[in-house]
């Protein structure tokens, strides 16, 4: 089967929280938001050639062991039809892992397909999950997040998407990108709401960089010191501790392995 997989990066420390993963992005979105930097994924994929099935799966193979599994991200990745037989092939490929043992797999998806979610993880096909949430549940702040129209049926599916996470053994975390022109703490706050007793839920920070709406890239980002701020209430509203980061010892792991690994990442193609 061919899967059309517009950029591939060998090696990433910032896709999966504590693990060193490879990275597929896959082309096309039903959503169009005005921060999005992976616009032209979005917007024009006939631009990117697909990247080989073989070159994919060679360069996998090359970093067994030292690679903790794949994120598959886009785009959305739950619009592609063929995603459960990509999945499948990747774990079915015992040579992708020193052990055997079936790959590990992330997804990030926006939620606006909960069908096809909750048979991804009814198969067993995913280890973790991180499902964005753009803005407060209504309507009108989603349709001024998403740059689609939304209206109350389009909502109840990012709500049954939250109940299949909250309700399942799957791992996964919530995320918001915070957009200060767009959006204000008390949103985020009545996000957290929503999705109370969730394991995670993680306040990304917004990069004016390359954004969709131009008018955005002369916007500046949220103070680092607001921002954890912000994070350690959003972890009191949903009643979990604040995770414990990971990063000192896998940056020891690093430097250990880089000494036995050469690594050579792909990214997108230039069209």
């Amino acid at each position: 089967m061919t899967y059309s997989i517009k950029g591939f990066v060998e090696t990433s420390f910032s896709d999966w929280p504590g693990r060193v993963v490879a990275v597929l992005f896959l082309p096309s979105c039903n959503l169009r938001c005005p921060f999005c930097h992976n616009h032209e994924l979005v917007l024009h994929p006939e631009r990117y050639p697909d990247f080989p099935r073989e070159v994919i799966l060679e360069g996998l193979r090359k970093r067994r062991g030292w690679i903790d599994g794949v994120c598959l991200t886009g785009g959305e990745p739950t619009l592609q039809p063929w995603l459960p037989d990509l999945i499948r092939e990747l774990k079915s490929d015992r040579r992708l892992t020193p052990t055997g043992e079936p790959l590990a797999v992330k997804l990030d998806t926006n939620g606006t397909r909960p069908e096809v979610l909750e048979n991804l993880l009814g198969d067993g096909l995913l280890d973790y999950v991180a499902m964005d949430l753009k803005a407060s549940l209504k309507p009108d702040r989603y349709s001024a997040l998403t740059g689609v129209s939304w209206g109350e049926e389009q909502i109840d599916r990012i709500q049954a998407s939250i109940r299949i996470l909250l309700s399942g053994k799957t791992d996964y975390e919530f995320r918001t990108t915070f957009v200060p022109a767009l959006m204000d703490e008390e949103e985020v706050c009545d996000v957290a709401r929503r999705v109370r007793g969730a394991r995670r839920y993680t306040l990304q920070n917004f990069n004016p960089r390359e954004a969709l709406d131009d008018r955005l890239r002369k916007e500046a980002p949220l103070e680092p010191d607001l921002l954890r701020r912000m994070q350690a209430r959003v972890n009191e509203i949903i009643k979990v501790k604040a995770e414990v980061k990971v990063k000192a010892k896998v940056k020891a792991e690093v430097k250990v392995k880089a000494k036995e690994h050469a690594l050579n990442s792909f990214y997108f193609p230039q069209p």
